[in-house]
């Protein structure tokens, strides 16, 4: 089982990855419309919809990344004080009861609304440019497809736990800018304190 979750985990981290590089083309994009907008009085009929395409793709194919990582919110005031065992148990029936109902449906709508799209070659109505967006719509279900992976993942995350007592490790390749400040914090004032031996 740990075998199948490291393999998702890197499976979901390179298309999270992949995907993360469309912020630097919605970035050049938008930076684009405003220079010619505003200098040269001559905007794009285009930069709304790369910009919409462009973190609407990236937003739905990094829920899986995330999901790996445990990066999503969770209200975990009362979690968070439960022991392993009972977390991965509680965790477990959610993922039953609630996700892989959700992203089954969002799956199954997607390929609906996707091939709807695909029929008609649909194009952005936002815009006189008419960008074709039929492709983008395929993002939804591919999204859909790899948060079900990931979920199975998560389930084996949780049968892992409730056998052997503590979760399995995540994968550490990103951290918030906070608790790598924290970190070292901590790491300066175990120097300082080892430099004087102890003594304040």
């Amino acid at each position: 089982m740990l075998a199948f979750v490291r393999f998702v985990d890197r499976l979901t981290a390179w298309f999270g990855k992949a995907f993360a590089w469309c912020i630097l083309i919605m970035t050049f994009g938008v930076g684009y419309e405003v220079f010619v907008r505003y200098a040269l009085r001559d905007p794009t009929a285009w930069a709304f919809d790369l910009s919409y395409m462009m973190y609407g793709g990236l937003f739905m194919m990094a829920g899986a990344y995330t999901l790996s990582r445990d990066g999503h919110v969770r209200g975990d005031f009362l979690y968070r004080m439960w022991a392993p065992r009972i977390q991965a148990r509680v965790e477990l029936v959610l993922y039953i009861i609630f996700f892989f109902p959700a992203v089954l449906a969002l799956i199954f709508a997607g390929w609906k609304y996707a091939a709807r799209s695909l029929r008609y070659m649909e194009v952005s109505v936002m815009s006189p440019a008419n960008v074709p967006i039929f492709q983008f719509k395929m993002i939804i279900v591919a999204a859909g497809v790899l948060l079900f992976i990931q979920g199975l993942a998560q389930v084996c995350r949780c049968l892992i736990c409730i056998r052997e007592g503590e979760w399995p490790e995540h994968e550490d390749d990103v951290e918030e800018m906070e608790a790598l400040l924290l970190k070292q914090a901590q790491e300066s004032a175990e120097r300082v304190g080892v430099d004087t031996g102890g003594q304040r």
